[in-house]
């Protein structure tokens, strides 16, 4: 696999969240971490990125072992990541928001920027407006494309489409669909379980903390256990 996290464990204050959690991801392919409320979904992803300090486990990126790198060397070996609060500069324009996610860039900005906004059509029509001033939706869509402003290899997404209307939703995950193109792993932290499975190639199911559920996304979708237990029958 392209991007692998093998026995995770970890948590704060001397308390484990995640518990011997397994992820991989390759190249061109989506995949989805779900799971209910206070599952451990997001500490998962936070200790991918190194946020997190681990017990245990370790953390691959293109068979070079990146457990011990700092969060900021993650992102040097080319993993990127949009959390779900915080992840623009709302007192900046659009344009200067992706100005900002081209620091690892700098010999490419105008044609990247070009590039996203061809990706985005909405934030180039948006691009001189202060971001702050952005709906939630094109506020997650200049989030996204900032992210991609460093030319990533793996995409790491936590919650895209929280507190967005269902036909947001609807296009930021055709958005996704759109970046898996490019031959980037994505791997996505997700609430809306369904329809994040009916894009995705593979998911995880957590529960407690521990991988209960894995498989691909077709697979979870229509396994009955499955639809009962965390998608709503």
């Amino acid at each position: 696999m392209f991007f692998s996290a093998n026995n995770l464990t970890g948590g704060y204050g001397g308390v484990n969240i995640i518990e011997d959690c397994c992820f991989n991801v390759n190249r061109g392919e989506i995949v989805s971490i779900l799971g209910p409320n206070g599952a451990g979904k997001s500490t998962a992803m936070k200790a991918m990125l190194g946020i997190l300090d681990l017990k245990n486990g370790e953390i691959n990126l293109n068979g070079k072992d990146i457990t011990n790198l700092r969060t900021q060397d993650r992102i040097k070996q080319g993993i990127s990541f949009v959390p779900q609060n915080k992840n623009i500069f709302t007192e900046l324009t659009v344009e200067e928001n992706l100005e900002m996610g081209a620091f690892l860039n700098e010999k490419n900005i105008s044609s990247k920027i070009e590039e996203m906004y061809e990706l985005f059509p909405i934030i180039k029509e948006k691009k001189s407006q202060t971001a702050g001033e952005l709906s939630g939706g094109q506020r997650q869509q200049v989030a996204i494309a900032r992210a991609l402003m460093t030319d990533p290899d793996v995409l790491m997404l936590d919650e895209p489409t929280a507190g967005v209307s269902p036909v947001i939703m609807d296009e930021i995950f055709q958005h996704v669909l759109n970046i898996k193109q490019q031959n980037i792993a994505i791997l996505m932290v997700e609430q809306n379980a369904r329809q994040a499975l009916e894009i995705s190639d593979r998911g995880y199911i957590l529960v407690t903390g521990k991988n209960a559920y894995e498989g691909k996304g077709d697979y979870l979708l229509n396994d009955k256990e499955i639809r009962k237990a965390f998608l709503g029958g």
